[in-house]
This record gives structure tokens, sequence and C-alpha cells, in this order.
């Protein structure tokens, strides 16, 4: 389970400090499906019941790839892909021998980044997961004419056998689609949004693809679901999003999610569109950025050290590391590091993550930590249920409705507008 350690934020709390009463009752509101949005509060119970409906067939659709073909290219954009890409990212960013390389298109339509990903397919032998509520999202509905347009090209009459959906389960474009041309399909379900969707086969399919085990991430988030259903001050997503409101009223406009670790940044911004999407509206909101450490601290370090104190920090944190690595002892010492031979990169690692910590609270930013014991399935499925459960309490907490987004909307009236199409004003 996540654990959650206030004590970097603790003076700068205002008042009674965080408002345990009001996670309470944002958390009822939530399991009892009472408060606004609550038709899109499907995502607690996803895990438990993916794994008695589509799981199987999932696993078996992602073998089916993998035996066949080096590359699957799964396009979608939000929702539809952060977290796919953040969990392969943080388990799986290295293919190994035999296995499928996962490429994401559909999230731009930048010609040079699709022909980069047209490039890297060259000759192989490759399927594509293209994933979308509706089929009508300008960028990924491109990008999947022009990748159905090649595998035509490649495989002719057999083509509609490499296209899985991932989609509404009866209505929408890509669903007539699918339909009308034989493609297997998976759900996207009716009460889950996009960002929440981690855990349907939207996540799943492109994640097993990868060689992630994913049987036992969902075995592991109907735990951590469980366990985060308790109604106590000792909940992480309570401590988390009751911190989090405490500091916003007191002025940190800017939440950074920092990890020392670099197979954590897509997670990040999975998390940023989690939180940015789902509590930046009503003209309120705790603004949602990500930091890597170390590497930030040297070109981002500065203005967190000594910027405007409108910043809050969260760190990610793992107790342990995946790989023993010592610094070698050398006879000669010209760089001056043998005071630091023998002792393991990890141990080394976690001093600097608290002498950051220490540093950027004597600036005057509060740094909360979250932290799970490995970067494995488990870690993976602790943080994607702690940080879900936590979003939707924070958002009732603060009063919006952390299921809608309407403000997407904006821009994409005036893209079809201005590119012509019939019918948009």
């Amino acid at each position: 389970m996540v654990k959650v350690d206030l004590s970097g934020a603790k003076a700068f709390f205002t008042g009674n400090g965080p408002d345990y009463s009001a996670a309470e009752a944002a958390h009822k509101v939530l399991a009892e499906r009472s408060g606004a949005g609550a038709d899109f509060l499907g995502w607690p119970e996803l895990p438990a019941k993916i794994r008695e409906t589509e799981l199987d067939r999932i696993v078996a659709a992602a073998e089916k790839i993998r035996s066949r073909s080096s590359v699957l290219v799964v396009i979608g954009i939000g929702g539809s892909y952060l977290g796919a890409k953040g969990a392969i990212e943080f388990l799986r960013p290295n293919p190994g021998p035999g296995d499928t390389r996962v490429l994401f298109a559909g999230n731009g339509v930048n010609p040079d980044y699709l022909y980069d990903i047209i490039g890297q397919l060259a000759d192989r032998d490759f399927d594509v997961n293209v994933i979308s509520k509706s089929g009508t999202t300008l960028e990924p509905a491109v990008s999947f004419r022009i990748f159905r347009d090649i595998l035509s090209a490649k495989y002719g009459d057999e083509a509609n056998d490499h296209i899985f959906a991932t989609t509404d389960a009866k209505r929408g474009v890509l669903k007539s689609l699918a339909d009308a041309n034989g493609w297997e399909s998976f759900v996207v379900p009716d009460d889950v949004g996009g960002r929440y969707s981690v855990f349907s086969a939207v996540g799943l399919l492109p994640m097993a693809v990868a060689g992630i085990d994913v049987r036992k991430v969902i075995d592991c988030a109907v735990k951590e679901f469980k366990a985060l259903d308790e109604r106590s001050e000792s909940n992480p997503a309570w401590q988390y999003a009751a911190a989090r409101q405490n500091l916003y009223a007191s002025g940190k406009k800017v939440e950074l999610l920092a990890c020392f670790d670099p197979k954590f940044r897509w997670m990040a911004e999975w998390w940023k569109q989690l939180y940015g999407e789902s509590e930046g509206k009503d003209k309120i909101g705790i603004f949602p950025a990500s930091v890597e450490f170390t590497a930030d601290l040297h070109s981002m370090g500065q203005y967190i050290q000594d910027g405007e104190r409108i910043l809050m920090e969260t760190v990610v944190r793992f107790d342990e590391c995946m790989t023993f690595m010592e610094v070698p002892f050398v006879s000669s010492n010209a760089d001056g590091l043998n005071y630091l031979a023998g002792r393991d990169l990890g141990e080394i690692g976690r001093v600097i993550e608290d002498a950051v910590m220490e540093a950027h609270i004597s600036g005057g930013v509060p740094c909360m930590t979250v932290s799970v014991k490995k970067r494995n399935e488990e870690g993976l499925a602790s943080l994607v249920c702690f940080f879900e459960l936590a979003c939707g309490i924070s958002g009732y907490m603060s009063g919006v409705n952390p299921f809608n987004q309407p403000g997407v909307e904006a821009y994409k009236k005036n893209m079809f507008r201005m590119l012509g199409k019939p019918g948009a004003v």
C-alpha cells in the first residue's frame, strides 16, 4: 500500500492543518455516487470487473500480437494513451529479446512525428490498436486513417485481422467501423472517463503486448482499492488530498510531482492529465507540473529553490531499487570519489533525495512524499489506485466536478470551423 509522509509540509499548513472531516465527506460522496459526475464513478470497481469480463480476452489478444508482430502501434490521445505509455515506461521501457515494441501515434498531427513512426515499421510485421470512445477525435482519427492505408497496402484482404479497436460498447463511429470490418473490439466502459481508464483494455492491452503481467497488476489493484476504502485519517488518499487542498488555500498554486527515477517520467505525464483535467475548472485548481530529478535540479532547481513561493512538491519514492550497483574503488583516486567506494548507488540516491527535500523545505517549498516498496507491478497498481482515489476526493473537496472536462472542447470547435468541417460553426 502507498505511504504518505506529510512531515515536510507540516510547517506550511494553515489553520488546524489538513481538513480530514472534509476528506471524509468527499470520500463518502464518491463512494455513494451522490455527487456531480457520478455517472463516471465506475473506476474503483474496474479492476474487479475487468478480471471477470475482458481480461482473459485481452491477454489472448496480446499473445496473438506478440506471436506474430514485432511492433504494435497504439493510436490514441490523452487518457487513451498516457496510462499505457506511463505503465510501459515504468515497467518495460526496453523491450527484451523477442518482445513486441509498442509505439504511440495519434496524440498529434505533426507529419514529421508520424513519418518517424512509419519509418520504424520498415518491413516489420505490425498490428494497430486504435483507442477512442467515439472515433471522431481528429488527431487519432487522422492517424488511424493513415495506418489503415499502410495496413491495406501491406496485408491486403488480411489487413482487418491486424486491427484491434478499443471503443464504446454499442455506439460511435469507431464501433460502427469495427463491426462492419470485423475488428476484434474491447470496451471503454461508459462509467469510466479516459483519464481513469488505465485498468480497462485502454491500458491493459498495450501493457500486455509490452510483456507486463497485467493479471498481477489487476490482482494488486483490486487489493489496493479495498485497502484505500478505509475511512480514517490514516488513509493515505485522505492525507494527500487534504494536505494539498490546505496548501492551495495558503497560496501554493502549483504542485510539482517529482521522482528520482527517470522511468517515472511518463507516469508523471499521466498524473498531470489526471489532476489537471479533474481539478482545473471554475477558475480554480492546483496547476500540476512535473520534474525529473536529479536532472532537473540542474535546470529547474534554481526556480524551485529561490523563485516565487507558489510551489508545493510531491516526491514519489521507491523504498528499494530493482538493481544493486556499487561505486568501484580506484587506487589513484584522481576523481576524489573513493569516499563513496563500495557504497550502493541506491543508498547514495536516497541520501540525495533527503538532501534535496531538506533544501527545498528550507527554501519555502512544502514537500510531501508518496512511497511504495518497488518499481514493479504492485508498485504501479498501488500508485494508480492511490492517485485516482485521492484525485476524486481532492476534486470534491475543492467543490468542482472531478469527472468532466468542459474546457477541452473549446479548441475543437475552433479547429473544426477553421478546417472547414461540414456543419461546424
